[in-house]
């Protein structure tokens, strides 16, 4: 393995902590992989990519909150951990995960997420 791979491997192993740790302080019942990351890449935007990931899996929590608030509270929490843009320097990884990661948690519980101290 060469540095800048290993270097891109730190980022993007980072972002996902930051995104996930993001969604847990939130009460989110769903986590990303490297997977989800790279079927995101192809938008532009942390928040966009966001946005996009909510409409596509989780539209219900919109019925409660905007869109801005989500994504707002969201990048917040994970730019507090890891500021800045997940690194995208594999374009090849974006033609094979074109499928949402199958490792995505279902939402199966009543309520909405604890986002009150958002």
């Amino acid at each position: 393995m060469n540095h800048s791979t290993s270097s891109h491997d730190r980022q993007l192993e980072a972002q996902l902590c930051a995104f996930n740790t993001a969604f847990a302080e939130l009460g989110l019942r769903f986590r990303w992989d490297a997977r989800t990351l790279y079927s995101l890449a192809s938008i532009a935007g942390e928040s966009a990519r966001i946005a996009a990931y909510i409409e596509a899996h989780h539209p219900h929590l919109l019925k409660a909150y905007s869109m801005a608030f989500l994504c707002e509270a969201i990048l917040e929490r994970k730019n507090a951990q890891s500021p800045g843009e997940w690194p995208l320097a594999q374009p090849a990884a974006r033609g094979a995960a074109q499928a949402w990661p199958v490792m995505e948690q279902d939402w199966r519980e009543g309520g909405l997420p604890a986002l009150a101290g958002a």
